[in-house]
């Protein structure tokens, strides 16, 4: 058997980043920025004022001083008015900051207050004399032209694409999407909402896997459901596309392995076991066009381990990310449980503050099977360890959307 970080590395030795795509900002939510952005102009682009008020020269407006209102500068406008002695214009928030002027008194710093009408006042008084350059957002003083809006390897979120809005960009070089297909392998499988016969059982690992990869940020293209026949098997292998593969089972050394017996040495893949429990039956590989192939086991606690493990961390080099995986917490065992010393064991888990438990049942009985669907975190027992006992700090891999 291989190890873990064994499988590991050479899944990602395969998994390079996808060539970038131009595609306009709309469509570029999630991508993962594949060349510097530069600044097409200074952020702010002119001199404009921070508030609501007064343009005026900072020799005139002494605490008291009574200005004549000469122009009406909302934000948009192409007007500089010039200010002569004792004289100011009223100016909106992002409103160019006219020539003449070095100052912004605030509406709440005159006689008038706040109480703003649609055209402005004849006079205005001044209550607080202002300091130099009051209130007026100078050019360039965020970001000189030519200078890096949003580095390469960037995630573009809300704040990188509002970023590049402000750059000038219309369209930006991203990694595209990874695209995968499921196929989900076993004639005892039925349809989610079918009724089972005897031997048959609802199918759900393309139904993690559809979620698990979304939730990664790929794309489907395209999920099928297969009996255990090398035929019905190869035809569907050849009808689907994409930059990943993904099959659940028949990838073990049982007389019914489909998956095994037509895949293996079928480009680069290869079957073996990994030294873990559970997912110890595993295939990967790549086919002569670049795809990767993963051939997971059947089991659904082993399909979502070994997703984690391998897959996920595929998909988001594929995408270029340079963080491929979620962080790990250590936390302390809830109850205790024996370990295998020949493998890394992976327990679905519930974290719970500083305390995590095994979903699994361990034979107790105050040791309840939890729920599949309280899940939120794998317990990582590394190979060597044959015992965990309650309170013991173990590595944790949390799994909900704030640890993506």
């Amino acid at each position: 058997m291989i190890t873990v970080d064994q499988h590991r590395s050479r899944v990602l030795a395969s998994a390079r980043a996808l060539s970038p795509v131009r595609v306009p900002l709309a469509a570029a939510r999630g991508l993962v920025l594949a060349e510097d952005v530069l600044n097409r102009w200074p952020i702010p682009l002119f001199d404009n004022s921070a508030m609501d008020g007064y343009a005026v020269r900072l020799f005139d407006a002494t605490e008291g001083s009574r200005l004549r209102v000469v122009a009406d500068l909302p934000a948009g406008t192409e007007l500089d008015p010039p200010l002569g002695p004792g004289e100011a214009a009223r100016i909106m928030t992002g409103a160019p900051v006219p020539t003449a002027a070095d100052a912004v008194v605030p509406l709440e710093r005159t006689d008038l207050g706040t109480a703003a009408g649609p055209t402005p006042p004849e006079w205005i008084t001044v209550l607080q004399k202002p300091a130099p350059g009051a209130h007026i957002r100078r050019a360039g003083e965020e970001s000189a032209a030519g200078s890096v809006a949003v580095p390469a390897g960037a995630v573009l979120g809300p704040w990188q694409l509002s970023a590049l809005a402000s750059a000038g960009a219309a369209t930006v070089l991203a990694h595209p999407r990874p695209r995968v297909s499921i196929i989900a392998t076993g004639s005892e499988l039925i349809a989610p909402g079918g009724t089972p016969r005897r031997g048959q059982i609802p199918e759900s690992n393309s139904v993690h896997l559809s979620a698990a990869v979304q939730d990664a940020g790929a794309d489907l293209a395209g999920v099928l459901t297969v009996h255990d026949d090398e035929e019905t098997l190869r035809r569907a292998f050849d009808s689907v596309d994409g930059d990943v593969i993904i099959l659940t089972g028949g990838a073990s050394v049982g007389a019914f392995d489909v998956v095994k017996a037509l895949l293996n040495g079928h480009g680069s893949i290869t079957f073996g076991p990994v030294a873990m429990q559970p997912g110890k039956p595993q295939g990967f590989g790549t086919l002569d066009d670049g795809t990767l192939v993963f051939c997971l086991p059947g089991t659904p606690v082993g399909v979502a381990v070994s997703f984690e493990l391998f897959v996920r961390p595929a998909l988001r080099a594929l995408a270029g990310h340079q963080e491929l995986d979620r962080p790990r917490v250590v936390r302390a065992a809830a109850t205790s449980w024996h370990s295998s010393r020949h493998r890394t064991q992976i327990l679905p888990a519930v974290l719970d503050g500083e305390e995590v438990r095994p979903s699994l049942r361990h034979g107790g009985p105050d040791d309840p099977k939890i729920s599949p669907a309280s899940v939120n975190a794998f317990v990582i027992i590394p190979e060597g360890v044959e015992e965990v006992h309650e309170g013991d700090p173990v590595s944790v891999l949390p799994l909900g959307p704030e640890w993506a």
